[in-house]
């Protein structure tokens, strides 16, 4: 079960999260990483982030790894200096893996057909991917559950923008949970339509085990979309407010990548409520991508074996 690069939900297989989520959680019970050091880790985030980058550095440190910070305003980027030959510098200099947020959908795919001597991390693509969120939130789920067979999970908010959402449903399907989808209908696009219904939030609601509540991403709406939104509006059609939060489940949990618009997505009491689990999804984080990154800097992952292992 050898991977060398962690960019896409599509190279997770249900045994391979099992795995990931045993070692995360052994990780946060007090293991030790089994890595050969030194190693050296650079974060390339061209994006704004505070949880993923952060938790990836921490995740980075806890291993022994060494970071070399990197800020890709004061970088050759900036004088037209391709993203692969950027990756090829730092590997020459002794940078072992790479951890990228960039804003154009699948950019890994033409890094990896390059063959570049480092590893790659996803840390989130566009509107595409985000494979180390969709892991954290399955350790939170299986904390939570032990098991995800059978789950109810609604999945609500702004679906068409939301790496989140695309990265959730495909593995959280493939494990056996029931997804139902809320939020605009606009945004309900085709994409979704095979791992689970459209249906109005207040009927999701009682219903599920698993709310997770995805952010309205202003940064991506077009500025027709920006114009016509309204956030009272959203907030009592698509949001958990005091009225509807009483309807939950007691048993189930309240989920959200973050950051949080409060009074959007969620009433802003209701951002640590007992049924929250928000801060404890970043916590995990930490742990998680701790495993992310250890399974693919094994020794055994050398560059003659590199396996991309996409197997949807």
């Amino acid at each position: 079960m050898s991977i060398t690069d962690f960019v896409s939900a599509n190279q997770v297989t249900p045994q391979l999260a099992d795995l990931l989520i045993q070692r995360a959680e052994a990780f946060k019970g007090g293991a030790t990483p089994n890595l050969p050091l030194p190693m050296y880790a650079a974060n390339l985030f061209f994006e704004p982030s505070t949880r993923t980058h952060t938790s990836f550095e921490m995740a980075e440190r806890k291993l022994g790894m060494t970071v070399l910070p990197f800020d890709p305003r004061q970088s050759s980027v900036t004088k037209g200096e391709t993203l692969a030959d950027t990756l090829r510098t730092l590997a020459a200099i002794g940078v072992q893996v790479a951890v990228i947020r960039h804003p154009v959908n699948a950019y890994y795919q033409s890094l990896l057909a390059e063959h570049l001597p480092l590893h790659i991390v996803n840390a989130g693509d566009g509107a595409g991917q985000h494979p180390s969120q969709m892991m954290l939130d399955l350790m939170t789920i299986h904390e939570e559950f032990g098991h995800f067979k059978g789950l109810k999970v609604g999945i609500v908010g702004d679906l068409s923008h939301s790496r989140v959402a695309k990265s959730d449903m495909q593995m959280l399907h493939d494990l056996g949970a029931e997804l139902t989808f809320s939020g605009p209908k606009a945004w309900y696009t085709k994409e979704f339509e095979k791992y689970g219904p459209y249906e109005p939030m207040a009927d999701i609601v009682p219903k599920v085990d698993v709310l997770m509540l995805l952010r309205v991403q202003f940064e991506r709406l077009s500025e027709a979309e920006k114009a016509e939104f309204s956030e009272a509006t959203y907030h009592e059609r698509f949001g958990l407010s005091d009225q509807l939060y009483p309807k939950l489940k007691k048993s189930a949990i309240i989920m959200h990548p973050a950051p949080v618009n409060r009074g959007i997505e969620l009433a802003d009491d209701l951002v640590l409520c007992p049924q929250s689990r928000i801060f404890q999804q970043m916590h995990n984080g930490v742990f998680m991508r701790m495993a992310m990154l250890e399974q693919i800097m094994q020794p055994q992952a050398t560059e003659g074996s590199r396996v991309h292992a996409f197997t949807h």
